[in-house]
């Protein structure tokens, strides 16, 4: 087992393709075949029938697991499928062990409906560190990658989020309604003021993404699962954002958040989207 985090250092300077490679591999022979040519067997609910989940993203994880095991021995794997059948196997994420993160389809809906707004999400965590992550848009042809202390970069190019422009409404990603209680609703219902543009989300990480690349402000999601969120907000920190809980804490991928939280461009807007969240301008 991993007794160090500068052992991690290392590994991630000596494997990082690796990892990067085992993830390529993942969206080529079990995703990508099945994208647009999903049969109704491959498809099935979970919580309803918004809750997708397909052949693609249990076989993707089922190699991810394999493959990301045997390249970190002593590491654990907390998948968003596996955890569906085992919700005791989130617990690792408390522990001592290298923990890999996985959701092997992000935006499986818009997977279903044949779209290329999904993604495959990896990040590497200890004890309760995130260290690296890995945003793979296969059907966009994008990576984007993240260390901590080292930057984050899309296809080789540095990410830099930097500051919304002045005087311009500030671009909010939010939980999508078909997900959310109507008491999370509630929670969000103060973005919806002057000064704000929310919409609802697709992918997750992909839209971590686009606030790493300057193309929205911030999200603001009020559920915690970390396989939504670890690769994309340490993506967002390392492009130079922030993330905050309304505490007004960062995000921890451990649990134990005060909902709803934010990530944004920069840390002036993410305390302006807690200050909204909790003070509505009513």
């Amino acid at each position: 087992m991993i007794e160090a985090t500068e052992t991690i250092d290392e590994f991630l300077l000596q494997h990082a393709g690796d990892v990067e490679d085992a993830i390529r591999k993942a969206a080529r022979t079990e995703i990508l075949p099945r994208w647009r040519r999903l049969a109704d067997h491959e498809v099935d609910q979970k919580s309803g029938p918004h809750d997708l989940v397909t052949d693609a993203d249990r076989l993707a994880e089922r190699y991810l697991t394999a493959a990301l095991g045997a390249l970190l021995p002593g590491s654990v794997v907390v998948g968003e499928e596996a955890v569906h059948a085992a919700p005791e196997t989130y617990d690792a994420l408390q522990g001592d062990a290298p923990v890999w993160i996985v959701d092997p389809v992000d935006g499986t809906r818009q997977f279903v409906r044949g779209e290329d707004g999904f993604c495959t999400l990896v990040a590497l965590a200890h004890r309760g560190v995130l260290l690296a992550s890995w945003t793979y848009a296969p059907a966009r042809e994008q990576l984007a990658t993240a260390v901590r202390g080292k930057g984050a970069f899309l296809d080789g190019e540095r990410l830099l989020a930097g500051a919304p422009e002045a005087g311009r409404d500030l671009r909010v990603a939010t939980s999508h309604p078909d997900y959310t209680t109507d008491a999370q609703k509630r929670a969000l219902f103060p973005l919806w003021t002057d000064g704000v543009a929310p919409r609802a989300c697709g992918s997750a990480g992909l839209e971590y993404l686009a606030v790493a690349r300057g193309e929205s402000e911030a999200t603001a999601f009020s559920w915690e699962a970390a396989w939504d969120h670890a690769a994309g907000l340490l993506l967002v920190e390392e492009a130079g954002g922030a993330h905050l809980t309304l505490t007004g804490e960062p995000f921890r991928v451990t649990g134990g958040n005060a909902l709803p939280f934010t990530a944004a461009r920069d840390a002036a807007t993410a305390h302006r989207i807690v200050d909204l969240l909790l003070n509505p301008r009513w």
